[in-house]
């Protein structure tokens, strides 16, 4: 195969007319509504971002000065850059009802190595996110138990790397496999499960809220910003994972009642309302407590400490491993409804594109659930969420490309949420978004690049070859005999 011919097989894009064939056969069951989505994308915003990574940053660790109340204003900048993105997330999504997102976006608009680059890196960050979350839930499950005079041994509680006497962290692996069954239930009861989850969720913040305003002290804002505005900026990049989960949301799509109309409305409610909710909790977090006290992995339980509500604290660690939960859930789905796609589409093996009679493809729900658990065993949450942070970004900055190059290539196609101020909008989340990479560590960006690498060996030893898109491939053909008239 000549170069020209190499470049136009990889580059070949999906065409979107075919989109709405493919949702018909799915195997996926239509059962969101608006409120439900929302839920679901509140579900995964609004989580360990306020219980534990608000602390993380705002308090530092090794290496790593604390930002001290202004990481108000890494929250600030992590949601104008993720607001960018919302809105090019949500035109796509409503032209594209699809399982997939990112990764279909990608394939749509860019082509399909830029699909599959964009699928295979979600594959790991939503995996790493739900470990992530699991870990920040441990550390609210142990902060609960020692409040009622229970102390967990260190060893099962911690990693090796940080540092305390730890082997493994037996609770958070026990957390992502409670929260793979849930979702191996089925969409239905998943969409039940997480309205109410996440009304719980609300409640609580809003009452952390509501009674932490009267234990602020103006004291603890001063210095505001004590380290300068470069750590800042470094915090800004990892308090990132705390504003999106409206993108894993957006997977769901094809699940949804009406995806083209609800989904864009899901997506920019579901930030708003937890950007919202971030800037009132940092301020109160960081004036109840000074910033060198607050406890990394559970930031309100030990500032509710600190001002002498034991019982308080220990109300909010039993809460807040609830309302974490439905992170994991949103993530969960997001990992396991991109496998699906990419698999859907020839670029992985169509068993993982199996549904069962719940509509639910789960072969990857608990491959992906053990994964998770895996990671949140035996690593630390900062190594992993700057993982998961990298790649986010970098769909972020693949999705707002996209959107730009698709509004001028299918001015045509029918939108029901168009994105404003295009080009501006798009352009300023694809700078926003490539300076934040910019601000995580160089090992950060070795994992990734050591995860893109194999993921590039796999789709030109499998992906290309077998991919639906390749008119010589056996799926190709296969899908052709499946859809020809009878007769």
């Amino acid at each position: 195969m000549s170069s020209r011919d190499m470049t136009q097989s990889i580059m070949r894009r999906k065409p979107i007319d075919d989109i709405e064939e493919e949702n018909k056969h799915s195997g996926l069951f239509k059962s969101l509504g608006l409120w439900q989505l929302t839920a679901i994308g509140v579900g995964g915003i609004i989580g360990v971002g306020i219980f534990s990574l608000a602390g993380l940053v705002a308090a530092g660790s090794e290496g790593t000065p604390g930002v001290g109340p202004a990481v108000l204003i890494s929250f600030l900048i992590a949601g104008l850059a993720s607001a960018a993105a919302a809105l090019s997330y949500a035109e796509f999504a409503g032209m594209i009802p699809r399982a997939g997102s990112a990764y279909t976006y990608g394939y749509v608009a860019l082509g399909e190595v830029i699909g599959w680059f964009i699928g295979w890196d979600l594959l790991l960050e939503y995996i790493a996110i739900v470990a992530v979350v699991a870990i920040g839930i441990s550390g609210y499950f142990d902060a609960f138990l020692s409040g009622i005079g229970i102390h967990m041994p260190a060893w099962m509680t911690s990693t090796v790397d940080e540092g305390k006497g730890g082997i493994v962290n037996i609770p958070a692996i026990l957390v992502c496999l409670l929260v793979t069954w849930i979702l191996s239930r089925g969409t239905k009861a998943f969409g039940r499960f997480e309205l109410v989850a996440v009304a719980i969720k609300v409640i609580l913040i809003l009452f952390i809220i509501g009674l932490g305003v009267f234990y602020i002290d103006t004291n603890n804002y001063n210095p505001f910003m004590p380290s300068g505005f470069g750590p800042v900026l470094a915090g800004s990049a990892t308090v990132f994972f705390a504003v999106f989960g409206y993108d894993a949301m957006s997977t769901a799509a094809e699940e949804a009642t009406d995806g083209k109309k609800h989904m864009p409305k899901a997506i920019v409610l579901s930030l708003i309302v937890a950007m919202l909710l971030y800037v009132a909790a940092t301020l109160v977090l960081t004036g109840m407590q000074n910033y060198k006290d607050i406890d990394p992995k559970a930031g309100f339980a030990s500032a509710f400490t600190g001002v002498g509500l034991p019982v308080i604290a220990t109300i909010i660690s039993v809460f807040a491993v609830l309302s974490i939960l439905t992170v994991m859930l949103t993530f969960l789905l997001g990992v396991t409804r991109v496998w699906f796609s990419m698999s859907r589409d020839g670029l992985l093996p169509g068993w993982f594109a199996k549904t069962d009679k719940h509509g639910t493809p789960q072969r990857v729900t608990w491959i992906a659930g053990v994964a998770s658990a895996f990671l949140a065993g035996v690593f630390p949450i900062k190594e992993v969420a700057d993982l998961t942070n990298i790649g986010i970004l970098a769909a972020f900055v693949v999705v707002c490309l996209s959107v730009i190059i698709f509004r001028y290539k299918r001015p045509d196609a029918p939108r029901t949420f168009r994105l404003p101020l295009m080009p501006l909008v798009p352009a300023f989340g694809v700078l926003a978004s490539g300076f934040l990479m910019l601000q995580l560590h160089w090992e950060t960006w070795l994992r990734f690049g050591v995860w893109l690498v194999i993921g590039l060996a796999i789709y030109f030893f499998y992906g290309k070859k077998n991919s639906l898109m390749n008119p010589n491939s056996p799926r190709h053909q296969e899908v052709v005999e499946m859809h020809r008239p009878l007769g």
